[in-house]
């Protein structure tokens, strides 16, 4: 076997490896796609998945077809709920009560770093939050 018959050989064999790794990840996207859909009934999943199992590449054409353009919808309203979640996660985490805010006011004021106006503004914002 020459250099360029081996050299071609694992081009190919790279190209197939690629086709096929785009081809699960496409698999793999309209699984959770159907899975994250609401607007579908349990048995209308089924039967695609049924068929996703049964007759994959041509299933996941159709799907891609007939339901690509809200997959895209779905996928971006499930990564905005999912920033969400972590957004109020870290608020629950960072809050700080309000009575430890207006007692670092009360000591920055009693060191003379802020005026009497200033610790009234800081108190006012503690107990409003």
């Amino acid at each position: 076997m020459s250099f360029w018959e081996s050299f071609w050989s694992v081009v190919g064999w790279f190209l197939w490896a690629a086709i096929f790794i785009a081809y699960l990840m496409a698999l793999f996207s309209v699984l959770a796609d159907i899975v994250r859909d609401e607007t579908l009934k349990g048995w209308a999943k089924a039967i695609w998945v049924v068929f996703l199992i049964f007759v994959p590449f041509l299933t996941a054409l159709v799907y891609l077809v007939a339901r690509g353009d809200g997959m895209s919808e779905r996928t971006v309203t499930a990564a905005r709920r999912a920033q969400e979640g972590v957004d109020e996660r870290i608020r629950s985490v960072v809050r700080v009560d309000p009575a430890t805010q207006i007692e670092k006011a009360a000591a920055l004021l009693h060191a003379g770093t802020i005026t009497q106006a200033e610790y009234e503004q800081l108190k006012a914002r503690a107990l409003a939050s």
